[in-house]
């Protein structure tokens, strides 16, 4: 009995080592076949697709904007993501998404990565998948010209502020003390600050400076600026780390090159890129 079972199963072992043969001819998932179960397809499904999808909001000037409302959709976030994308050689999409639902989307797959200004915070290192960082900036708070009150930080306590409540400038609020009344973006937390109906915003730098650039005359000013600079980075699904490598290889050749130097030069006047 012990030397026909033996030879049983040396039979069903040749059996199956012959059929995992004959689907092995079909090749990995780049060449036709099904990738194993978890691998991560990420670079491979954009590279076959021929673009990449980026979440953006569209109203985050100068970040992600239509020039005059309207027109097409430019900025610096946008021009560093189509800069990325043609350093992968694939085209570059844009879905434009309101920011309190913007990582949601992403978790869903409506997209491969946001391209928004993403505060890189360990809590988002552990959810996501963070690139190399683009912009280096500061937050700061935003008071009326007339406010006197609030001069840092600690003066937020018991403050309100305008926030979206995602962002990391949420998060630096509540933990200065302030309450927050929730906003889908700066455009509405400034009109909100202009008509007195919030004491302060804490935002980035970048978005501020540009704000009052190009607003004359807005009431506003910057009260107080954090010590500690705030990186920006590209967010991608956790386990897309084959996108994620792709795309630090391609923002290393743009910093190489001078690329990400002159964009952030055409939109802040200095290099923020670094």
């Amino acid at each position: 009995m012990k030397r026909r079972s033996l030879g049983l199963v040396g039979i069903l072992a040749a059996a199956s080592l012959a059929l995992a043969a004959c689907g092995g001819t079909g090749g990995s998932s780049e060449s036709g076949g099904s990738a194993p179960s978890g691998a991560d397809t990420s670079l491979s499904s954009v590279k076959s697709a021929g673009e990449i999808v980026f979440a953006t909001e569209g109203t985050y000037k100068p970040f992600s904007y239509h020039e005059g409302g309207a027109g097409e959709l430019t900025g610096y976030d946008v021009e560093v993501a189509k800069a990325v994308a043609a350093k992968l050689g694939v085209k570059a999409k844009f879905e434009e998404t309101q920011w309190d639902s913007i990582f949601a989307g992403l978790e869903a797959k409506r997209f491969d990565a946001i391209a928004n200004q993403v505060t890189v915070s360990p809590t988002r290192q552990e959810k996501y998948e963070l690139s190399t960082p683009y912009t280096v900036s500061h937050g700061v708070i935003v008071t009326l010209e007339s406010n006197t009150d609030i001069k840092s930080f600690a003066d937020l306590k018991d403050k309100t502020t305008a926030q979206s409540l995602t962002s990391n400038w949420y998060t630096l609020a509540t933990d200065s003390g302030a309450k927050v009344e929730s906003v889908e973006g700066w455009a509405q937390a400034a009109s909100l600050l202009k008509d007195g109906r919030v004491d302060a915003s804490v935002n980035d730098k970048l978005t501020v400076v540009d704000y009052l650039k190009n607003t004359p005359g807005s009431g506003l000013k910057i009260a107080a600026t954090t010590d500690e600079s705030s990186d920006a980075s590209f967010a991608f699904r956790k386990g897309a780390t084959a996108l994620t490598g792709a795309v630090d290889g391609a923002l290393k050749d743009l910093a190489a090159d001078g690329t990400l130097t002159k964009l952030s030069e055409k939109y802040f006047g200095e290099d923020f890129s670094k």
